[in-house]
């Protein structure tokens, strides 16, 4: 066989998966035309325009796809899961339910390796947990033994088809039109804020509503973990954190991109979820002249914000009384969502302060009931806060936006 004919043989398709899935790992994207000639080049190979493009087609179902979890993928899906059994299950507008599909262990544990993969993360023996996101915009996190007791566990988060603002959200019955001028207002007026919920409530996507009200002119830095908050604005860049290689080196963590974020000029900064010590450098940040900064926390209810933040300011080496003070500063507003019976909603909106003691405390300011706003404790509070705001914005030159909730909301 000539030369020429042995360059234009077909590939084996296994080894070439092996070699392509390597080339992900040491620069992520998408698996597209240059990156396969790279690869055939680095085999020797040569291929016509016609082949190569099927060629990549191919690889492309193979590593991208979801494989078996495909079917599952439909309009209100937003968590696929795969236990350790095999089992699958679905989160919907129903709730979550089990599938009828049902993953051999090798056949989970290799869709696992794959979309981990294609996402640029290492998964294997020595490293068997990834939390990875793809270039379709789904996130996710896989487990392989011996830490999980059977087989692989894939967690993967769907993206919503598109994205919404607040008026998509008042439609789908999330908040209703008055919660929907407050939140507004808080963007406007820079209020610097936290949306905090349970898993599946619903926070980045409120969060990326929200900021889609800020003024084009902004500049906003996310810093997130993995990519997820997916915003619509003209001015937004983002920052992911790194995690090490084989040798244990090159890790770049959330704390350390905050601080970058503050050399970018940043007019708001966003950091996705605060899940540990960078909440310091958050609190530093917004403590320096960076109004409107806001992120995302778990917890169970508005009250159970303070407790939250304490824990999370111990992990950055803060006491309690540190931490108070920091936040006090720092932060404003906490608006709460919950879900119940699968539907996502807004709660409540409250002010985080100190009390009498100095301890860090949340006062409702608005409570929705039935997709109405019912006053709390601090309403009143709420509002002079939104005015006081936007009359600093109309002394300093910017644009008078929503001056925020009334007396009454009904």
């Amino acid at each position: 066989m000539s030369a020429p004919a042995a360059a234009e043989s077909t590939p084996d398709l296994p080894v070439l998966l092996e070699q392509v899935r390597e080339d992900l790992v040491r620069s992520p994207g998408t698996v597209d035309v240059p990156r396969v000639l790279r690869v055939l080049r680095g085999q020797g190979r040569v291929l016509g325009a016609s082949a190569t493009l099927e060629l990549t087609a191919r690889l492309r179902e193979h590593i991208d796809g979801l494989g078996p979890l495909e079917p599952l993928v439909a309009p209100g899906v937003t968590d696929v899961l795969v236990n350790d059994d095999g089992a699958v299950w679905v989160d919907d507008a129903d709730g979550l339910h089990r599938a009828e599909l049902h993953l051999a262990p090798a056949q989970a544990r290799d869709l696992a390796v794959r979309l981990a993969t294609a996402g640029g993360r290492r998964l294997d023996d020595a490293v068997p947990w990834a939390d990875a996101h793809l270039p379709s915009g789904i996130r996710v996190h896989a487990v392989l033994p011996p830490l999980s007791p059977g087989g692989a566990i894939l967690s993967l988060r769907l993206p919503a088809r598109r994205r919404l603002g607040l008026d998509d959200l008042e439609q789908l019955g999330a908040i209703g039109p008055d919660s929907r001028r407050v939140l507004a207002a808080i963007v406007g007026a820079r209020v610097p804020f936290l949306v905090t919920g349970g898993t599946g409530s619903g926070k980045s996507t409120l969060l990326a509503a929200m900021l889609r009200e800020a003024a084009p002119a902004e500049r906003l830095v996310v810093v997130e973990d993995v990519l997820e908050l997916s915003v619509d604005h003209p001015h937004v860049v983002h920052l992911q954190s790194r995690h090490a290689n084989s040798e244990g080196a090159g890790e770049v963590d959330l704390t350390a991109l905050v601080r970058q974020s503050l050399r970018m000029r940043p007019d708001r900064i966003v950091l996705g979820e605060c899940r540990g010590g960078e909440i310091r450098e958050l609190l530093q940040a917004l403590n320096t002249g960076h109004e409107g900064g806001c992120g995302t926390v778990h917890a169970n209810t508005a009250a159970d914000v303070p407790a939250r933040l304490e824990a999370l300011g111990a992990l950055g080496g803060l006491d309690r009384g540190a931490l108070a003070a920091q936040v006090a500063s720092a932060l404003e507003v906490v608006v709460h969502l919950g879900r119940h019976e699968g539907v996502r909603a807004l709660e409540e909106i409250a002010l985080l302060d100190r009390d009498a003691d100095g301890a860090l405390r949340t006062r409702t300011a608005l409570r929705a009931d039935r997709g109405r706003l019912l006053e709390g404790p601090g309403a009143a509070a709420l509002a002079a806060r939104l005015r006081d705001r936007d009359r600093s914005a109309v002394r300093d030159g910017a644009p008078r936006r929503d001056r925020g909730p009334g007396r009454r909301s009904s």
